[in-house]
C-alpha cells in the first residue's frame, strides 16, 4: 500500500465513528486531513472522537448537502473518503425524503463537484450490506441479487451506483465498500440509529439486560473498526479497485443470542432477554446475513485481523473510560 504521507485527504462524516478512526490512521501516516461533518445530533458526529488528534486535523462543520461548501472543500484534495450518510433504517422509513437527500442527492452533488473542480481525485464510498436485502444464499457475495428492504438501502444503492457511473463515464476514480456490522471505539451508543450493537454495549455497561428481538438465532458477521479502516486505506491506495464494489466481512459468524452470551461473559454484570420483534422492525428484518469477502481478499489483499472477543473487550474498555462523552448529546 502506498503511503498517504503529505497527501491531502477529505473525509465526509469525519467526526463520526468510522471517519474519526480513519482520520487517526491517516494522521499517523503524515497525511493532511480535513474533516467535514454536520454534527447533526441525530447522526454519529462527536467532537470527542478526535480529542487526541484535534490539533493535527482541519475540521469544517458543514453539511454534505451544501454544494458550494463541498466544491470548496474538494478542490485540491488527493483523496475523498466519502463516509457521510444517514444510517438508520427506521429513520429512513419515517423520513424518506431526508434519507434521499443525504444518501442519494448529496452524493450526486459531490460527484458533480469532483467532475468540475477535481476530476483526478480518488474516492472511496462507504456502502452497506443492507442493499442486498434478505439473502437467497449464504455467504453473500457481490453477485447476489440486490433487493433492498427499506428506503435506506435503496438510497445507499443509488449513491453507490452514482460513484461507479462517474468512474466509468468521467474517469473519476471511485470504488465502494459494502460494510457489514462495524463496531469499536467512537460508535454511537445512545440509541440504535447506527447499529444495534451500540445500544447493547451501553446496556451491558449499565448492568441492564440486552434485549434481543425474536429467537436470537439470526446470524451476523462483524468487523472491528481498525479492520474497516485498513480496508478503506487499501482501497484508496489501489487503482485495482477503481470501478469496483467489494464486500467486507469476517471469518467469525455468530448468532445474536450467542453474541449476547459472549458479551455477558466478558462483562459478567449483565445478561440478556428475548423480546418480540416490534412490527415496524419485523417487516424490514433480513434474517441471517454474513458476507463472502473473497473478492477484496484476492484482489487487494485485505482480510480482518481482530477477532470478535478482542474487539469487544477493547470497545467496552473505551466506553467504561469515556462514557460521559457518548451517553447523551
Amino acid at each position: 500500500m502506498i503511503s498517504y504521507k503529505n497527501r491531502k485527504v477529505l473525509i465526509t462524516g469525519g467526526l463520526g465513528f468510522i471517519g474519526s478512526n480513519l482520520a487517526r490512521a491517516l494522521v499517523a501516516q503524515g497525511a493532511e486531513v480535513t474533516l467535514v461533518d454536520s454534527l447533526n445530533p441525530l447522526y454519529g458526529g462527536n467532537i470527542f472522537n478526535i480529542e487526541d488528534i484535534r490539533d493535527k486535523v482541519t475540521v469544517n462543520v458543514n453539511d454534505v448537502r451544501d454544494p458550494f461548501a463541498m466544491s470548496y472543500l474538494l478542490d485540491g484534495k488527493d483523496y475523498l473518503f466519502n463516509l457521510a450518510g444517514q444510517t438508520s433504517h427506521m429513520d429512513s422509513m419515517n423520513d424518506p425524503q431526508t434519507d434521499l437527500d443525504i444518501n442519494a442527492n448529496a452524493q450526486l452533488s459531490i460527484l458533480e463537484a469532483c467532475r468540475k473542480v477535481n476530476p483526478t481525485i480518488k474516492i472511496v464510498f462507504a456502502s452497506t450490506r443492507q442493499l442486498y436485502g434478505k439473502p437467497d444464499y449464504l455467504p453473500v457475495d457481490e453477485k447476489h441479487p440486490i433487493r433492498p428492504v427499506d428506503v435506506n438501502g435503496i438510497n445507499k444503492l443509488a449513491g453507490e451506483w452514482y460513484h461507479l457511473l462517474y468512474n466509468n463515464i468521467y474517469g473519476i476514480r471511485a470504488c465502494a465498500l459494502r460494510l457489514t456490522n462495524t463496531y469499536g471505539p467512537g460508535m454511537r451508543v445512545k440509541d440504535a440509529r447506527q447499529t444495534f450493537l451500540g445500544i447493547w454495549l451501553r446496556l451491558l455497561i449499565e448492568g441492564k439486560p440486552i434485549q434481543i428481538f425474536g429467537d436470537g438465532l439470526q446470524l451476523r458477521d462483524f468487523n472491528y473498526v481498525d479492520d474497516c479502516v485498513n480496508a478503506l486505506l487499501i482501497a484508496g491506495a489501489s487503482d485495482e479497485s477503481n470501478g469496483k464494489v467489494y464486500n467486507l466481512g469476517s471469518f467469525e459468524i455468530i448468532g445474536l443470542k450467542d453474541l449476547a452470551e459472549l458479551m455477558a461473559h466478558i462483562e459478567s454484570s449483565s445478561n440478556y432477554e428475548l423480546v418480540p420483534f416490534p412490527p415496524e422492525r419485523k417487516v424490514i428484518d433480513i434474517g441471517d446475513y454474513y458476507s463472502d469477502f473473497n473478492l477484496i481478499k484476492s484482489e487487494l489483499g485485505w482480510e480482518p485481523k481482530i477477532n470478535l472477543k478482542e474487539g469487544l473487550k477493547r470497545t467496552l474498555e473505551f466506553y467504561k473510560t469515556n462514557r460521559q462523552h457518548y451517553w447523551s448529546d
